[in-house]
């Protein structure tokens, strides 16, 4: 069994269990969202953590309910920054990394502020453009100050009034099975006992996000596990960081 996993942070929860304890006969790959995608469409991965726009365009796919990475509200890791203000963006800069952010790009510029900017998919953030798309990881750390910033998913439930599912997990229907489901919810499930752990523990302060709506930390965790030196672990107050999705009542029950 090849499984394709998103190399983010915020597909971490979803993943946890995949990267660090893999069940025999499976071989786990770290992979950009798109890169992700391509595989489950070339048959190198039977499993893959695809964004949301690919699946119509992969045949034979199967999804696997209640798993994927949503936001119904702020995310902070899928943003739009600009050099200029909103009303006089010309180009844009994709990351061709993840589709689903970059449709979701153009969909928000035309409906909401009318604008048709040129765009251009830049992977490195080389060509000088009036905003660039910046996703995941990098948009994690990226110094916002001095600019004008779109979060994405904010401003999606704004214009539609619905969450945003950006990935979810996919399978090649010769590779469907209801054993393969039950492996990415344990997977899931080791993510979100192991997150507990950590702060039962003490070793994450969540002071600062416990009680509040719209609020974040990202700490350095010494020593989180045994044979793991260090770990970048970032909690959520509710809704922040995207949502890792369970059955319905799950997910609002953690809202």
């Amino acid at each position: 069994m090849r499984i394709s996993v998103v190399d983010f942070l915020n597909a971490r929860p979803l993943t946890w269990g995949l990267l660090h304890d893999p069940p025999p006969g499976v071989s786990v790959s770290r992979d950009l969202p798109s890169a992700c995608a391509a595989k489950l469409a070339s048959g190198e991965a039977d499993v893959g953590l695809i964004p949301s726009i690919e699946y119509p365009r992969i045949p034979g796919l199967k999804v696997v309910p209640g798993l994927g990475i949503a936001a119904a509200s702020e995310v902070r890791s899928v943003l739009l920054v600009s050099d200029v203000s909103r009303e006089k963006i010309g180009s844009v800069a994709l990351d061709p990394a993840s589709r689903t952010s970059a449709a979701l790009t153009r969909i928000l510029l035309k409906r909401v502020y009318g604008l048709q900017p040129e765009y251009t998919e830049v992977a490195d953030g080389g060509q000088r453009t009036d905003a660039r798309l910046i996703i995941g990881d990098p948009a994690l750390k990226t110094r916002l100050n001095g600019h004008v910033v779109l979060d994405l998913a904010a401003e999606w439930r704004a214009f539609s009034g619905h969450p945003f599912v950006f990935a979810f997990w996919a399978v090649r229907q010769s590779a469907a099975s209801p054993a393969v489901a039950d492996m990415l919810r344990r997977s899931y499930e080791a993510g979100r006992s192991q997150f507990d752990r950590l702060i039962r523990e003490g070793k994450i302060d969540v002071t600062q996000v416990k009680d509040k709506w719209e609020a974040f930390l990202i700490q350095t965790v010494a020593r989180p596990l045994p044979g793991v030196a260090s770990a970048l672990v970032i909690a959520g107050s509710s809704g922040v960081q995207p949502s890792y999705l369970g059955p319905p009542e799950s997910y609002r029950a953690n809202r």
